[in-house]
């Protein structure tokens, strides 16, 4: 997902957004601190998987990095992540299936324009 992420951040850019994309390598053990920090100056958290959402890795980061930093975010945590269902066999409804560069620019507009009252 990391291509994903960075072409996202470059169209974002064009638009004002910024992002920071952080490709963590592991998930065990897992850097945290690298996500806080992140967080820390951002206040913002969009986590992309190519795992189902429901019960996957992103579930795991969120919960865990909630736990830190959870006064520090503006806006609600966001996953972008395969749909709780079997992956398909077709390339075509695959490519469908998985995240891709549309869906985190969408969810990158969707946590800007979010707010918590």
């Amino acid at each position: 997902m990391i291509s994903s992420a960075l072409m996202a951040a470059d169209y974002l850019a064009a638009d004002g957004i910024s992002a920071e994309v952080i490709d963590p390598r592991s998930i065990s053990p897992l850097d945290i601190e690298i996500m806080v920090s992140s967080i820390k100056k951002t206040s913002r958290l969009i986590v992309v998987h190519e795992a189902v959402e429901h019960g996957g890795i992103g579930a795991e980061i969120v919960a865990r990095v909630q736990q830190e930093v959870f006064h520090y975010l503006d806006s609600p945590i966001v996953r972008v992540a395969a749909p709780f269902a079997p992956v398909p066999a077709s390339p075509a409804l695959e490519k469908q299936f998985l995240p891709d560069k549309e869906r985190i620019v969408e969810a990158a507009r969707k946590t800007v324009a979010q707010k918590y009252s």
